[in-house]
């Protein structure tokens, strides 16, 4: 039985550490801070909008992956159809030749997010064209509690 090995090197390059849909996140000198990580929007009626949230990423390139990437995010129902337009932006990764890898860390900070109907949506990121992560979301129907009135 051969060893089994630890080295980053012997693994597939990228890797997406973190990808979570949650109230709100910081990224504080490097450090990701997540605030809570959720899953389903529950409202009495539709159109949902959802006030605010973020989706924290943090993403860990290896040292032959420095310079430009691309990134996009999307919100899709379970048709595929969109339900916003994809969000993408170009990020430049850097850092030091001592170091085998690095973190990037991105926060996509959202307002207003709405949603036509209630279902099953999807989160998808995507970098250099390659899907890379995805999310669930559930948007349900609340059901109003029972009319509690003393007689």
């Amino acid at each position: 039985m051969a060893p089994e090995s630890d080295t980053r090197s012997e693994r597939q390059p990228m890797e997406v550490e973190v990808f979570v849909l949650c109230d709100a996140a910081t990224d504080e000198r490097g450090k990701l801070n997540v605030l809570g990580t959720f899953d389903t929007i529950g409202a009495r009626e539709t159109p949902v909008i959802h006030p605010q949230c973020a989706i924290a990423t943090r993403v860990r390139f290896e040292r032959i992956e420095r310079g430009e990437h691309r990134v996009k995010v999307t919100v899709a129902d379970a048709d595929g159809q969109l339900v916003l337009r994809p969000l993408e932006t170009g990020l430049r990764v850097g850092f030091p030749d001592h170091q085998p890898s690095h973190p990037y860390n991105m926060i996509l900070n959202l307002q207003r997010l709405k949603f036509e109907r209630f279902g099953e949506f999807t989160i998808d990121l995507a970098i250099d064209g390659r899907q890379e992560a995805s999310l669930p979301l559930f948007v349900t129907e609340q059901k109003p509690p029972p009319d509690r009135r003393e007689e």
